[in-house]
């Protein structure tokens, strides 16, 4: 296979080594007419003289010796920690004391699949994903604030499927288990996230969730919501009692356009975010050993866990100093 950016077949290669070689033509001619660089032309004949025609077959750019690449002791470290802890390079970082830079590349030489890609319980490579470099950001905290609700089930007394298995569960459609709802609102600027479980997405619970969401952002230095925006949900477009909360907190209510989750995709990220580390993280016991975990685990992703957009935790994104 021709390297991608390759300006000669390895038959042009060799019909510039017979015309400047066999033909005795001079090497700048040659290059003219076959449309690369004297310097080219030089280093493919210099190759034919010192291997004969294996030197005009493609060869790797990568360097002969490589003194400063990470040890193979430290790349089996990087290794370990992402199976063991599935994060991602950013937080690998202060784990092992390898640069994200560095641990990125190292799980690109190993084929490692991007962690949206696994399982979030086994760690096994489930599916593909597309990303995208566009992104935008609001320029100051507090000027938009995304809100959803995640549908999760709820867990049986003593574990569900993720903790005994499919084949050892049974479904009792006449006692069954249940959802709960899990609201939750989200920064733009600083990601900063706050989240409750309810039984229900009504509109009078999403109300009552934006009203202290709005008091735990103001409590974390978040002074005033402008606008908040969420899907096109009865709960949000038709319910009194939502809309008389925006109003109450003096901002703004913002829709997606129909069909356009990406609008909303502050949120929709953390709710990924939400499920593989909190609620499927590991096997809980009860529905309540998970609901209890929420709490914590919301602080640790506010003020220990470093966001990817910015670097930052994002605490410390709406204080800086």
């Amino acid at each position: 296979m021709l390297h991608a950016n390759a300006r000669l077949t390895t038959h042009g290669r060799a019909l510039l080594v017979r015309r400047v070689i066999h033909d005795g033509r001079p090497v700048a001619h040659v290059a003219k007419e076959l449309g690369v660089s004297r310097q080219c032309a030089h280093r493919w004949v210099s190759r034919f003289r010192a291997e004969g025609a294996a030197g005009l077959v493609d060869r790797s750019s990568r360097p002969h010796r490589m003194p400063t690449r990470t040890t193979p002791r430290r790349e089996a470290a990087v290794l370990d920690a992402r199976t063991r802890l599935r994060f991602g390079p950013a937080r690998l970082t202060s784990e092992t004391g390898v640069p994200a830079r560095t641990i990125s590349r190292i799980l690109t030489r190993h084929q490692i699949p991007p962690l949206a890609w696994l399982d979030p319980v086994t760690g096994t490579s489930i599916r593909a994903s597309r990303s995208t470099a566009n992104r935008y950001e609001r320029e100051r905290p507090g000027e938009l604030v995304h809100i959803d609700v995640k549908k999760i089930g709820r867990i049986p007394d003593g574990g569900g499927w993720r903790l005994h298995g499919r084949a050892a569960v049974t479904n009792d459609r006449k006692n069954p288990v249940g959802f709960d709802y899990v609201h939750a609102a989200v920064d733009d600027h600083t990601r900063l996230a706050y989240a409750e479980i309810h039984p229900d997405e009504k509109g009078i619970t999403a109300a009552g969730f934006l009203t202290r969401a709005a008091a735990y952002f103001q409590r974390h230095g978040i002074e005033r919501i402008e606008r908040v925006i969420s899907d096109n949900a009865f709960a949000y477009r038709k319910s009194a009692a939502f809309s008389a909360a925006v109003a109450a907190l003096g901002a703004t209510q913002k829709f997606i356009k129909p069909h356009c989750p990406w609008q909303n995709g502050k949120v929709e990220r953390f709710n990924r975010t939400l499920a593989n580390e909190w609620a499927y993280r590991q096997p809980f016991t009860s529905n309540t050993e998970r609901a209890d975990a929420l709490a914590p685990w919301i602080e640790h992703y506010n003020t220990g866990r470093i966001h990817s957009s910015h670097g930052l935790t994002p605490a410390a994104r709406v204080s800086p100093t």
